[in-house]
């Protein structure tokens, strides 16, 4: 069965709508730039919830060891996703500074793109493949544009890696059957404006992945 991420989570009516509708990870991004910013205090209090009913991924870019700390301390995330310029070196300094798990997001548009897996073999627990965002973005992720699924095909990869980018209710199926995912992230797929999740969205992409 397809594992499945939302993220970007913000209000008590959407982490309920995902946990209930069978998530394995709920997400809370911790970067002010975004939309979907949540302070790390706001976030444990709203997270706590989630505590053995789906892990809690905090989405951090470019973080220092500040704010690495401060969000290991608050809000004890189950795994760090690392959405922004990271090496494998930081990601390794982060799970020593975090004690979490590790996920490393990596943006794709071509072929070319793929060239760094095999530097976070022995360091990330799972690989997040992102569609690459346009160019002077100021967001590294969640801008609701998708790559070409078929690059993920016949491709020497981790087991446990995520498929994101532009997903959504109507595209999943597709999604999942050309590029073959095991876990799917979704935020702005769910969403009725930048950072509103909407959870009758929630509800329906979680029911497109349990029929994939």
């Amino acid at each position: 069965m397809t594992l499945t991420k939302i993220c970007g989570l913000t209000t008590p009516d959407t982490l309920d709508a995902a946990l209930d509708g069978g998530a394995a990870f709920v997400g809370a991004v911790v970067f002010p730039k975004s939309p979907r910013h949540i302070p790390p205090l706001h976030a444990a209090t709203l997270f706590d919830r989630a505590r053995g009913r789906a892990k809690v991924v905090a989405v951090l870019v470019d973080a220092d060891d500040a704010r690495l700390s401060e969000v290991a301390l608050i809000l004890r995330p189950d795994l760090i996703q690392l959405h922004g310029h990271e090496t494998p070196q930081r990601a390794a300094e982060a799970r020593r500074l975090t004690g979490a798990r590790i996920i490393k997001a990596l943006p794709i548009r071509d072929e070319a793109d793929f060239a760094s897996v095999a530097d976070w073999a022995d360091v990330a627990d799972h690989l997040l493949f992102d569609a690459k965002p346009p160019k002077g973005a100021d967001l590294p992720g969640g801008v609701g544009v998708s790559f070409d699924w078929t690059l993920m095909r016949n491709r020497a990869l981790p087991a446990n890696w995520f498929l994101a980018g532009g997903l959504s209710p109507e595209n999943l199926t597709e999604a999942v059957r050309i590029s073959g995912a095991p876990m799917v992230d979704v935020s702005s797929g769910v969403e009725s404006a930048p950072g509103v999740k909407d959870p009758d969205l929630i509800h329906a992409f979680l029911k497109a992945v349990s029929r994939s």
